[in-house]
């Protein structure tokens, strides 16, 4: 996938109607500070159509990036930010959970966790929940520039141990940084598209 265009176009909080987009959507999901706003932009080559924060939380609302027109990157609230609120926290998990059920254009779930750590209770939980939708998980192993390239294998064994993956289900080492997994990405998606 050659990136044209890339643009903001819907924004949905805890009460708004979800968009009826009309085009696939591939949304992604992960822990708060994972790198998802940063991912984004660097599949599009944009510093900032995603906003990033160091702050933990910053994205509470539901970003709909339209794509060359054809498609659509969905970037959901990040789940576990301890200093929310339990109120906000609920209120966001509700949020994801009736995207992830209702959208009828959702192709697949790129589930982010960080490759340095062990996946935590959340990132299971949602890995399961993507499962029993029916949804495709797909995984991608952020902030890969921050490992020794000799540690990738046992970190990716045991994302995918801890997880509980499914034979076939695909991990992607990733770095915002260096752009490593973003063609892996992007190769994923088309093939996705064809299937949608």
């Amino acid at each position: 996938m050659h990136i044209q265009e890339s643009v903001l176009e819907f924004v949905c909080g805890v009460k708004s109607a979800l968009p009826e987009s009309g085009k696939p959507e591939f949304a992604f999901a992960g822990k708060s500070n994972v790198g998802k706003s940063s991912l984004l932009n660097a599949l599009v080559n944009r510093k900032a159509l995603a906003r990033t924060s160091a702050q933990p939380g910053k994205t509470q609302t539901i970003n709909f990036y339209r794509v060359n027109g054809l498609v659509y990157f969905v970037d959901l609230p990040g789940y576990g930010y301890a200093n929310a609120s339990e109120e906000a926290k609920a209120a966001w998990g509700r949020m994801i959970e009736r995207y992830l059920h209702q959208s009828p254009q959702l192709c697949a779930v790129f589930l982010l966790v960080d490759i340095r750590h062990e996946p935590s209770a959340n990132d299971c939980l949602m890995y399961d929940w993507i499962v029993e939708q029916g949804l495709k998980p797909l995984i991608v192993a952020t902030k890969a520039d921050k490992i020794k390239r000799s540690q990738l294998k046992a970190r990716e064994k045991l994302i995918r141990e801890k997880l509980g993956c499914a034979e076939g289900v695909p991990l992607i080492p990733f770095s915002s940084e260096t752009k490593q997994g973003r063609e892996e990405l992007f190769h994923l998606v088309d093939e996705l598209l064809r299937g949608c």
